[in-house]
Parts: structure tokens; sequence; C-alpha cells
């Protein structure tokens, strides 16, 4: 994957551990998510992050993207290519910078990154996003991502399974 091809407005980085301070302020600022989806995030979950995979997937299938306007952190997204099966594409964490929420920034980073998913011969994109999370509802279907039927029942909440097809 050229992941600099997933967007033609911001710069588009595979962040690394040097990263996760940048990260990390941007995610620390965003205390709703955190409200559906505990624990609060720490340094050493987003180090946790870099690396966690779904069970039968490699670190090189494998994208955690920061999207920048200029030297600003705007967007981070996990990205898994390849999974559940060959032709979807995974989005496992998607967050905005709080400072630029609600100008349409994370619509126009989600519709380049599924035109080039697209283009690279994905056929739909997948997520999950916390049961009762309005924000995080609100977001994935204005983009076109739909209810699949699908919720996972975790230790401390239900993950909605959505899909956008491409």
């Amino acid at each position: 994957m050229e992941i600099e091809l997933l967007s033609t407005k911001y710069r588009v980085k595979r962040m690394e551990e040097a990263d996760i301070p940048e990260v990390y302020m941007l995610c620390k600022n965003n205390p709703l998510y955190y409200q559906y989806c505990p624990p609060f995030v720490t340094i050493c979950s987003l180090k946790k992050d870099l690396t966690s995979l779904p069970k039968g997937k490699a670190l090189k299938d494998k994208y955690y993207l920061g999207f920048y306007k200029g030297e600003l952190l705007i967007a981070v997204m996990d990205l898994i290519s390849g999974y559940p099966d060959a032709k979807t594409a995974f989005i496992g964490f998607f967050m905005m910078n709080q400072q630029v929420q609600g100008k349409g920034i994370g619509t126009a980073i989600i519709t380049e990154a599924c035109k080039y998913l697209k283009e690279s011969g994905f056929s739909s994109v997948k997520l999950g996003y916390m049961k009762g999370n309005p924000q995080s509802e609100s977001f994935w279907i204005k983009n076109h991502f739909q209810k699949t039927g699908v919720e996972a029942q975790t230790e401390s909440h239900v993950i909605v399974v959505m899909q956008r097809h491409l």
C-alpha cells in the first residue's frame, strides 16, 4: 500500500514509537471517546496499539497512520489491509484532532481513503464503534457506513460492526 496516496489534501505518515507523544496529545483531548471505550489512553496503551493485530494478520498488513496539515497532526488511523478477508480493509481506530473536528476534515480523509482503497482492489471497508457513542455512530453513518447487524460483546462494552461497500 502506498500510504501517501490515501490523501491528496493531507500528508500521510506511518506512525512510529517516536510519534507516540504526539498521538497521545491528540487522543487525550478526546475524552468522549474514552467514556464509551475505557480505559483512558496512556503512552503504554498507544505503544501497544502500534503493533496490535487481529489473529492471522502480520505487521506488514498494519498501517498506523498520522494525517498532517502542515506540522499539525489532525487525525490518526489504524488500518489493517486484507481483514477479515482479502478484499476488505479494516479501520481499527480513527480519531480526529479536537481542534479541527466539525469542519468536514474527517469526512474528507475517509472519503479519500475509501477512494484509494477501491482503486487498490478492495471491495469494502469494515470497522466497529462502541455501542451508545452517538458521535461515532453519527460520523460513520454520515460517511456511508452501514450497520451489518453484527455486534460483539467484550468484557466492558458492545462493538457495533459497520461496513462501507466501495
